[in-house]
């Protein structure tokens, strides 16, 4: 495929396939948003030192999300590729061995939650809160288990193009979120209240309960019937975990890399005051909302990518990726749109204070400026991720975010005297970058190859057919 040969019925077809696998994956990413908004609201009517505690949490939380994500994103392009090379079949020994992945990630993530008190002392936190903090991650700490087979669920379901199951057990986890966080936090059915703890229970209860609820679809609905999943029990495969791990551990540093581009940006801010950090909320909170839309398309960027690897079809690759990188384009314009044209009117409804609504406003034109970026960047991601080529855009986003997005954003910030502001820019050279050599990277591996080059997917190997 070319940009001046261009099969138009077919483009069509690919975006309205990727459209169709992708909304719901947006509405599972925006439930996951939606889980953080509540913690912080019943904390909030809590007490203003609950709240401190959840967050504080909630930000060392986040890193084994994150880590648990990364590696478990290996799952969704090895069924996709089976299942593009008419091999479904297949998909429950694959699915077996991530389970084995994610019992031991999960266990691995406990572990290191409850013990992150030297990462707490590194961040500053305010002595007051340590007690608090640590109650909140070793009680949220035991449903990093059921994060982690969770998400080898939700990569089962989606490399077999089912993403709607994603969408329908996110929902429900929020929906029981808000009666079980009322309860544990506030004291309520005979329980005694227990603030920031409580908050951990909550979560890590609905975590069980969602990967419980899909397991059982999973083991009950007839679509995932005549796959072999739940047939026998299998030990762990160590040369298949490694060939999983082999893919989902540089997806795992790419994550930990920009999650922790935007939690430095956040402890240098919080260094400039506090209208800043105020501000600096109000602009990034918009903008991770926004972010859920290419997310969602990169995720099914990644199954189309590598359904068409799994049948050997070079120009299906390209179409798939291209097609869905355009897609992302589109989308990112209407993003951009509303925080160019409306950033005063957005930054109002968070906050009444004006000294906080012109800075966030300001912040916000920057973040409508680098949608196109993030766009370009997580869609390309997606697109590798389906050819499971994750190395290169490993390195290539540790460079782009720590090498040149971080400098740039703190000479402009401290020297330039440019301060939220040189910060936001230093965010948009870091996405920039990375969207630039992401997008040339997916360019040049697609069209490496020719018709039929791509060959069949190994049965032996999950990681076959990465490009060279």
């Amino acid at each position: 495929m070319t940009f001046i040969h261009i099969d138009r019925a077919r483009a069509s077809r690919e975006i309205r396939a990727t459209v169709h696998l992708a909304l719901p994956l947006m509405l599972a990413q925006l439930a996951a948003i939606g889980s953080n908004v509540i913690d912080a609201v019943l904390a909030g009517h809590v007490s203003a030192h609950v709240l401190g505690a959840v967050a504080v949490g909630a930000s060392v939380w986040s890193l084994a999300i994150v880590s648990g994500i990364g590696m478990m994103m290996s799952v969704p392009p090895s069924i996709s590729q089976l299942d593009g090379a008419g091999r479904r079949h297949e998909a429950g020994s694959v699915f077996r061995q991530a389970i084995w992945l994610a019992l031991a990630m999960g266990v691995l993530l406990w572990f290191a939650v409850r013990h992150a008190e030297p990462l707490i002392r590194l961040i500053g936190v305010s002595p007051g809160l340590y007690i608090d903090v640590g109650e909140f991650l070793r009680a949220i700490s035991w449903g990093a288990p059921a994060l982690t087979c969770y998400f080898a669920l939700r990569g089962l379901s989606e490399g077999l193009s089912m993403t709607r199951p994603s969408m329908y057990f996110s929902f429900g986890g929020l929906l029981l979120l808000v009666p079980l966080g009322y309860v544990f936090m506030f004291g309520k059915l005979g329980l005694p209240p227990q603030g920031a703890r409580g908050c951990g229970i909550a979560t890590a209860t609905v975590l069980w309960l969602e990967m419980l609820a899909f397991g059982i679809y999973v083991l009950c609905h007839r679509n995932y019937r005549g796959l072999g999943i739940f047939d026998c029990f299998e030990g762990p495969n160590l040369q298949r975990i490694g060939a999983l791990v082999h893919i989902g551990l540089p997806m795992a540093i790419t994550l930990l890399a920009e999650a922790g581009l935007f939690v430095a940006a956040a402890l240098l801010i919080g260094s400039m005051g506090e209208d800043a950090v105020a501000s600096h909320q109000v602009a990034i909170n918009v903008a991770s909302l926004f972010f859920m839309i290419p997310l969602g398309l990169a995720m099914a960027i990644t199954v189309r990518v590598g359904n068409a690897v799994g049948r050997g079809d070079a120009s299906g690759v390209r179409y798939a990726g291209f097609c869905g990188i355009g897609l992302t384009l589109v989308t990112q314009v209407v993003s951009a749109a509303v925080m160019l044209g409306f950033p005063r009117a957005i930054a109002s409804l968070y906050t009444h204070d004006q000294t906080v609504i012109a800075l966030a406003a300001q912040l916000l034109l920057l973040a409508g400026l680098f949608q196109f970026s993030d766009g370009i960047q997580v869609a390309s991601n997606g697109a590798l991720r389906g050819l499971k080529d994750t190395r290169v855009p490993m390195a290539i986003t540790l460079f782009a975010y720590w090498l040149v997005g971080m400098p740039v954003g703190w000479w402009l910030a401290f020297h330039a005297g440019l301060g939220p502001r040189g910060i936001w820019m230093g965010l948009i050279a870091g996405l920039s970058m990375a969207a630039l050599l992401l997008f040339v990277r997916f360019w040049r591996s697609s069209h490496r190859q020719q018709p039929g080059t791509f060959g069949p997917v190994a049965s032996d190997r999950a990681d076959a057919t990465i490009p060279s």
